[in-house]
């Protein structure tokens, strides 16, 4: 069976050509200067994601949306895209692929087992999401859902082999006569198939792959070393964390322990293998740094590095808070003792935040809140004022976020309002405000600040999830249930959307789709307390009273305090004739948070064991809860009349 056109020429998908996007920028590069001309506005909608996958088209796609980041000098650019970032890029390249493709297209891709694992997330998401895209594969990893495998389309010769003319020799026989070559005249050869990269209208995306790598063959260490160390800059800005740990790792080969260029090639390194989740290799790094160096500022920046590895886990079982608490103490006692004022100021203040995430962790936050106060208070005696505008803007969002819990919204509202006009362009923010405003009633604001996100952003599942339990909560189901649906098509592993979306589905009837999403759920998560009270509900309403019960056991022995589960069980006692088991479900739910309808409900069940005193003692609790529910007063006159 034949494939639909190619919508590119073959692409070798191997990282050491042009980096982590070997495969997208080259996808980019086939559509978005027809795009330019035909749907310019397409291209503005998705200039973030096109300028970070494709860095060689940023002169044809300016920056509409542009972080404060991209203007700062290295030192100042202290924020660390999360893992998630390239999940971000991926569904916003997939977006606009889908909206470019007029029929029907073939990607056709080779080595794909020597791809960053950017490019193959997106050849995931562009499975998943572009219909008229069909993946035909040449490569030596087994297949997986939305790919075709192929016969190798072009490129047969031995991986890696980056020499011929154009940088990717085919032909076997070039290689052997490489091969043959003396060392001196291989190096000659790299250096000058570098510098011919170098001159290539896509030198930029080169720079991250074939540049380092040619040079790294060559004749001048120095300039290899600098080459890698500016891909691990970019890659370190963009999030493209395994491509960080992979030049990191090849630089810090090349540069002399102790260097200057040391420090920085292990500190990136050791970040990325953080953001990772590979603790052992990032602990690694920082004691060899300690057992390297001298230099005062590395021992804090390492000390630093190392408790966040143990306060930051995302395992909390993993997490040593006092082991952590004790590598930071050792970072301020060093950044306190260091002779420039502004650089004390600068990492006193980092390692000052750091510590009171600690001791929030631990349950303190009035002293967490005094800890970034005096970061900012640091900053602001001791910095120029227009210094570090991205560690302030950290400083503020996070003291916003410590006042928020303390109940002093208004005061944390205004720092949100602080860290957001520095960078009208960080999503996060608009979301962590947005949650606070939600949560004290200001709901129209509250969606201004989620649509925010939504328009500065490339596609944001949180954003969509968190507009959703506001729709939600404001009675809209069927909006709700469109924003649930489109996280589950951004991020198929959203866990809470799967619940929230199968309670959605369960309210509105359609029990078969809620119990797909309810074991799409538990497939992520075996032992989630309320996809078993979804679950619960469902086989109640189908009459299976005996997996219902089995459903609403599993659901209180994962989470006892989950009031719905109880409240739901209890439904089920009644309606099986347990009408006193059914009580002592009610009042553990009534426990762990007051409700009309559970008050209500356990007066039903008391009516039915003669209890008629206490019935209406439920009953008028009901009305102070709810004065307008026609059911309950309808219950109290009927209790009226036979009392």
């Amino acid at each position: 069976m034949g494939v639909p056109p190619p919508v590119a020429p073959v692409v070798n998908g191997h990282r050491r050509l042009r980096g982590p996007y070997t495969i997208g920028g080259a996808l980019l590069r086939a559509l978005v200067p027809v795009a330019v001309e035909r749907s310019p506005g397409l291209v503005a909608e998705h200039d973030i994601e096109i300028r970070a996958v494709a860095p060689g088209l940023r002169a044809l796609v300016p920056a509409r949306r542009q972080p404060i980041e991209d203007r700062l000098t290295e030192d100042e650019r202290i924020l660390v895209p999360a893992p998630r970032r390239t999940l971000r890029l991926a569904n916003g390249v997939a977006e606009f692929v889908r909206d470019c493709l007029e029929g029907p297209r073939t990607l056709l891709v080779d080595n794909l087992h020597e791809a960053d694992p950017a490019d193959r997330e997106l050849l995931r998401v562009l499975a998943r999401r572009v219909p008229g895209l069909t993946l035909a594969v040449g490569s030596a990893e087994p297949p997986w859902e939305g790919m075709r495998p192929v016969e190798a389309p072009a490129h047969g010769g031995p991986p890696g082999d980056y020499i011929a003319s154009d940088g990717t020799s085919d032909d076997p026989r070039a290689y052997e006569a490489y091969l043959s070559l003396p060392p001196e005249e291989r190096a000659r050869r790299h250096d000058r198939r570098a510098a011919e990269l170098r001159a290539d209208d896509a030198a930029v995306e080169h720079a991250l792959g074939a540049v380092p790598y040619h040079l790294e063959h060559g004749g001048d260490p120095d300039a290899a070393a600098r080459a890698l160390w500016a891909a691990v800059d970019h890659c370190v800005t963009e999030g493209f964390l395994h491509a960080v740990v992979e030049l990191g790792s090849r630089g810090l080969r090349l540069v002399e322990p102790g260097s200057e260029l040391w420090w920085r090639f292990t500190q990136r390194t050791a970040t990325a293998l953080a953001g990772l989740g590979r603790r052992a290799q990032a602990q690694e790094l920082y004691d060899q740094a300690r057992r390297v160096s001298v230099d005062p500022a590395v021992h804090a920046a390492a000390a630093y590095g190392t408790a966040m590895l143990d306060a930051r886990d995302h395992d909390p079982a993993r997490r040593d808070l006092a082991r952590a608490r004790g590598w930071i103490n050792e970072a301020i006692a060093i950044s306190t003792l260091l002779p420039d004022r502004r650089t004390r100021a600068f990492k006193l203040g980092f390692d000052q935040n750091a510590r009171a995430l600690i001791e929030l962790r631990e349950g303190r936050a009035d002293e967490a809140l005094g800890l970034v106060q005096s970061a900012i208070d640091l900053a602001e005696r001791d910095l120029p004022q227009d210094a570090h505008p991205v560690h302030r803007m950290v400083l503020f969002a996070n003291r916003a976020q410590l006042l928020a819990r303390l109940g002093r919204t208004r005061e944390a509202l205004a720092d949100f309002d602080r860290a957001v006009a520095i960078d009208p362009g960080f999503p996060d923010h608009y979301l962590d405000r947005g949650n606070l405003l939600f949560g004290t009633g200001r709901t129209r604001e509250a969606l201004a600040d989620y649509e925010t996100a939504i328009r500065v952003s490339p596609p944001l599942p949180e954003a969509y999830y968190n507009r959703a339990e506001l729709r939600l909560a404001g009675g809209d189901l069927e909006g709700a249930l469109a924003d649930l649906g489109h996280v589950l098509e951004l991020d198929p592993g959203y866990l809470d959307a799967y619940v929230n979306r199968a309670g959605v589905l369960e309210m509105l009837g359609d029990h078969e789709a809620a119990r797909r999403d309810v074991e799409a759920g538990l497939a992520l998560d075996p032992g989630n307390a309320h996809l078993h009270a979804v679950l619960g509900q469902l086989e109640t309403e189908a009459g299976r009273y005996a997996e219902a019960a089995l459903a609403f056991d599993a659901a209180l022995a994962a989470d006892a305090r989950l009031a719905s589960a109880w409240a739901n069980r209890a439904t089920l006692r009644f309606e099986t004739g347990d009408a006193p088991g059914a009580v002592d479900d009610l009042t553990r739910a009534i426990e762990l948070g007051e409700d009309a309808a559970l008050y209500f409900n356990r007066a039903t069940a008391l009516d039915a064991l003669g209890r008629g005193r206490e019935a209406l003692s439920d009953l008028r609790r009901a009305l102070a809860l709810a004065p307008h529910d026609p059911d309950v007063r309808a219950a109290l006159e009927r209790h009226d009349k036979e009392g």
